[in-house]
């Protein structure tokens, strides 16, 4: 008998679903050399620590984690390190390199290209395809199996990488690099590769996602991209994120509007609701900018859901201008409100310019008045849906029979059933909705769509 000794990786991601995306292409590559996934870093020949700066308590915790891999490194010396994401950014960082020596490879954001190449340095990444196909040889079948283990009901695809609009507050455009849309064709192929995996939705992504394709040689648009990606088979559903106010156009909110798979659902960041804080915020719109925006896109797109990005605390924000900012969500009642206290971030303008003025303990209280606020916002919105039928995409069995799947507006559902699978559209009568989540039960036949 030949044994043979699966060569195991094991990422650990931190951030947005960019980073998410990211880790997935990382994935991919590791196991299209023959390595499999690990959930515990102690068993990989392969740690990959996939980092983001947005907020100090991100990378706090990737400084803790590459900390506590030095005595696994020092035990097993022949482990790969793995440094990649924002935490090096694009232009790398040789002071992280000084800092944590026993690293092996640093990887800029979206690329696992460095880690491949000192793979096969190491000559691992031929030892990894002899392997594979041994165990070809001996299994045959496994690999097929081991795909349909692997593939996943949802998945993220990048079309847009960096930012070039340069927020005061932001560090992306520093660790990510300017703007690049991906050609059509590649975004293409990706999700088709990706629907014959098995995934049925996929949420586009970009810093700034309305503004894809305005950089290509051939000037495109998200509306059209949309359009394309409409026509693949097996692909169920298709969302994107973050759009910005001043780019959504009524193109795309017409496109939203009538095509099937694209789902009702647009997140469209506010982050202040004064003016005197969004200019210094530097994000080129007013409020009743952003109030005009929400009407136009809830005219256009019926039963759509709206959220939002607030930071609190932005230098010099006084209580009268956190007020405002409170006034605009209570007065625009939108579905989600993803909450942040103002965080300074080395090389924005806003650290380099702006003193970090409110206090920690007054952030956190108007982070707690916003969240109190939307929470019961939430809650009454959902309480609309009872006894109304939703369609509800499938992803994953909390346990055997207990199912969780979210809405083509993007709310949480959980129901039970003994004949259902993952990537299934099920209709789902609602009983008990709170402000995260609801329970129904399914039915026979969907006499609506919400």
């Amino acid at each position: 008998m030949v044994i043979i000794r699966a060569v195991k990786f094991h990422i650990w991601t931190s951030g947005c679903q960019m980073n998410v995306a990211d880790s997935g292409r990382v994935a991919e590559s590791l196991e299209d050399l023959g390595m499999q996934a690990t959930d515990r870093a102690e068993q990989a020949d392969v740690v990959v620590l996939n980092t983001c700066v947005v907020r100090q308590s991100a990378e706090d915790r990737a400084y803790g984690r590459l900390h506590a891999l030095r005595p696994l490194k020092e035990r097993r010396p022949d482990l790969v390190i793995n440094l990649m994401g924002c935490m090096v950014g694009v232009k790398g960082n040789p002071a992280l390199q000084q800092a944590f020596p026993f690293v092996d490879v640093f990887s800029p954001p979206a690329d696992p290209g460095p880690l491949l190449a000192f793979l096969r340095q190491r000559d691992l990444a031929a030892d990894l395809r002899r392997q594979t196909e041994a165990r070809h040889a001996l299994m045959d079948g496994e690999a097929g199996a081991a795909a349909l283990k692997r593939s996943e009901v949802t998945a993220f695809v990048t079309v847009v990488e960096g930012c070039s609009h340069a927020c005061t507050f932001c560090v992306i455009p520093y660790r990510r690099g300017i703007e690049r849309s991906r050609p059509a064709g590649e975004i293409m192929a990706e999700v088709r590769q990706l629907v014959a995996r098995g995934v049925r939705q996929v949420t586009l992504l970009g810093q700034i996602v309305d503004r894809y394709g305005l950089d290509l040689p051939t000037p495109a648009s998200l509306a059209t991209l949309l359009r394309e990606l409409h026509s693949i088979d097996g692909l169920l559903r298709i969302r994107f994120l973050t759009s910005h106010p001043g780019w959504m156009t009524d193109e795309l909110l017409t496109t939203v509007a009538d095509l099937p798979k694209v789902c009702e659902h647009i997140e469209v960041p506010v982050q202040a609701g004064d003016d005197e804080v969004l200019r210094r915020m530097r994000r080129g719109y007013t409020t009743d900018d952003y109030r005009r925006l929400i009407d136009r896109v809830r005219a256009r797109i019926p039963g759509v859901s709206i959220a939002t990005d607030v930071i609190v605390g932005f230098p010099g924000e006084s209580e009268a201008q956190f007020q405002k900012t409170h006034n605009l969500l209570r007065e625009l009642r939108l579905d989600v409100a993803h909450l942040a206290r103002y965080s300074v971030r080395p090389g924005t303008v806003a650290a380099r310019r702006m003193q970090d003025d409110v206090p920690e303990a007054e952030k956190m209280r108007r982070f707690r008045l916003l969240e109190d606020l939307q929470e019961g916002i939430a809650a009454e919105l959902h309480a609309g849906l009872r006894d109304r039928i939703v369609e509800v995409l499938v992803e994953e069995a909390q346990q055997p029979g207990h199912w969780r799947g979210r809405t083509r507006t993007n709310k949480l559902v959980f129901f039970d059933s003994a004949r259902t699978s993952p990537g299934e559209i099920v209709p789902v009568r609602i009983e008990w909705t709170g402000p995260w989540s609801m329970k129904g039960t399914p039915v026979t036949a969907a006499d609506g769509r919400h």
